[in-house]
């Protein structure tokens, strides 16, 4: 009886590893832009290049739908997630208005401590950009503007922008990868150092004026 269930518990355990596996080569392709939005995403092809079965790549591609970088089509099968030219801008505003919301809700911040987490960010980015690790920048990127909006201390407000990220996540990877093909390397962590000593600052209106030259899709057409 231990043996079966020692082999339930072995089996379990191998296939959660086989959906982390594969969540995490999947996002990887796509954030990295060998996938483009739109694309099929055929289960036979996907089985075979993962190695994997269909059970734990149907959750692995589940959970990638709840990250908005995958989207079933009835009778077509799952793609990568696509977003109108209108669903990206009004994105990107809503992004903007919370953005700036919070800049002048939580600045001046009243520690010096409180600047942690966005001082640990930017330390993060740089080391990705020195990497050359796309996904690391991407994922820092993200990273520094959660925890700018952190600041303004309103949990409610983290998790509404947390969720445009979410939908967002392509294609900010996308103009990040096209400011890598046509920009200097460190230009983007020069943004950030730049907006960071604005907050450190103190003044929200200078944060404000920094915030909107930033560039958040400038390489999005």
């Amino acid at each position: 009886m231990d043996d079966v269930a020692a082999s339930t518990v072995d089996g379990e355990l191998e296939s959660v590893s086989l959906v982390d596996l594969a969540v995490s080569r999947l996002t990887r392709e796509i954030l990295s832009g060998k996938s483009d939005p739109g694309e099929r995403l055929v289960e036979e092809q996907l089985t075979r290049r993962l190695g994997i079965s269909r059970a734990p790549l149907r959750e692995a591609l589940r959970l990638l739908a709840q990250q908005g970088l995958v989207e079933h089509v009835p009778r077509r099968g799952v793609r990568v997630a696509t977003l109108s030219d209108r669903d990206v801008r009004e994105l990107y505003e809503l992004r903007d208005v919370l953005e700036r919301f919070s800049v002048r809700a939580g600045i001046p911040v009243a520690r010096e401590s409180d600047l942690a987490g966005l001082r640990a960010t930017l330390d993060q980015l740089r080391e990705a950009t020195r990497a050359g690790d796309r996904m690391a920048v991407a994922e820092s990127h993200r990273e520094f503007h959660v925890a700018l909006v952190a600041l303004a201390g309103n949990r409610q407000l983290s998790a509404v922008y947390g969720s445009i990220l979410v939908k967002l996540q392509l294609y900010m990877a996308i103009n990040l990868r096209r400011e890598a093909e046509l920009a200097q390397p460190l230009d983007g962590v020069h943004r950030h150092e730049r907006l960071f000593e604005a907050v450190a600052g103190g003044d929200p209106e200078e944060v404000l004026t920094v915030l909107s030259g930033h560039g958040a899709r400038s390489y999005l057409g």
